[in-house]
């Protein structure tokens, strides 16, 4: 520490917290340990009775925690990320923050890497993560008021070799088409109550449905009505119901008749174990299970922010699901601000 005059020390780190006092009205902290004085605190400085202050003298190799903060954030999100924004330090802290809605991917060896380089500390919200424009979705800062150069560059070296640990790929507004099977439906003996439900996630997300098809259970008519949507330029094709082991339950039929590439017949997350994912060519389809019209988040809401974020998932990647893929049924649902989904490593 130095003792210096107040008018000689803009730009200097304060190495004390200093205590302002208005009798009757005020006391408590002004300045911060860690504040980098201003031209415009010498009259606050002055009005207080500081003539003098301790300041910390930095060395060529020390960072002051704010620069050090900055510095990690803007390597965290790569060079040209332009889906996240940096906040201003507070308090040696630096927010990343999400500048348009869509899936958080991180990389996680990568993070895992900076969190292991001595003062350094980088948390982030779960990967895969849905988040909206302005939401949090790191915030990083280092331990001590001054770290050292070197610790900084380390932690910049690993984000430039790896692009980039944080990004928010943006959902792509699909042409959506609804398939809804069952012959009661059908025929009208009851009302369709699964297309609504669907239709409002679809809408979260920004996507467009512009077919709605209903037909019985019949595998070789679900088969043309999918072949004759993807024929009109809908890009995503969800067929609702007729997913369970019942005998009259052809949907999985109907799909595989496509000649789709089906990924997988079955999903480790619980609601959603009877789920279908399939591609026919560049075309997603989706076999929707009961569950998705009765439950606040199911399988379907796991898989669908990654698909319209540009994802091709694979078996691996659904297997990937299992840890954490429990719904815990709350009484009150607060997805995605839950465990549900988010214990998984892909």
């Amino acid at each position: 520490m130095k003792k210096i005059r107040v008018e000689d020390s803009v730009g200097h780190v304060l190495a004390h917290d200093l205590t302002k006092i208005v009798p009757g009205e005020f006391k408590g902290c002004r300045f911060k340990k860690g504040h980098i004085i201003q031209e415009e605190d010498i009259p606050e400085l002055l009005n207080m009775g500081k003539e003098h202050i301790y300041v910390l003298e930095l060395g060529p190799q020390d960072v002051h925690e704010d620069e050090a903060a900055l510095r990690i954030a803007r390597a965290a999100a790569g060079r040209d990320n332009t889906g996240l924004k940096m906040g201003e330090p507070s308090e040696g802290r630096v927010n990343i923050v999400a500048q348009c809605a869509g899936l958080l991917k991180i990389n996680m060896p990568a993070l895992k890497a900076i969190n292991q380089v001595p003062d350094v500390i980088l948390a982030t919200l779960h990967n895969n993560y849905p988040v909206q424009a302005g939401q949090v979705v790191a915030g990083t800062r280092v331990i001590p008021l001054v770290t050292k150069e070197e610790y900084v560059a380390r932690v910049e070296d690993i984000c430039r070799k790896a692009g980039g640990i944080l990004q928010v790929l943006p959902y792509r507004g699909l042409r959506v088409g609804i398939i809804t099977t069952g012959s009661e439906i059908y025929k009208g003996r009851i009302k369709d109550a699964f297309t609504p439900v669907v239709k409002a996630k679809i809408a979260q997300y920004g996507c467009q449905v512009e077919e709605e098809k209903i037909v019985p259970d019949d595998a070789t008519l679900i088969s043309q009505v999918i072949k004759d949507m993807v024929g009109r330029g809908l890009e995503l094709i969800l067929v609702t119901g007729g997913m369970s082991v019942d005998p009259d339950d052809v949907t999985p039929q109907g799909i595989r008749l496509t000649g789709a590439e089906v990924v997988t017949y079955g999903a480790p997350v619980l609601p959603g174990a009877m789920f279908m994912l399939a591609y026919l060519e560049d075309v997603l389809l989706m076999g929707l299970p009961a569950c998705v019209m009765y439950y606040r988040a199911t399988i379907f809401d796991l898989v669908l922010p990654r698909l319209l974020a540009g994802e091709r998932l694979n078996k691996e990647d659904i297997a990937g699901l299992a840890a954490g893929g429990l719904c815990l049924g709350c009484k009150e649902c607060r997805y995605p601000v839950c465990p549900f989904g988010k214990g998984g490593p892909s």
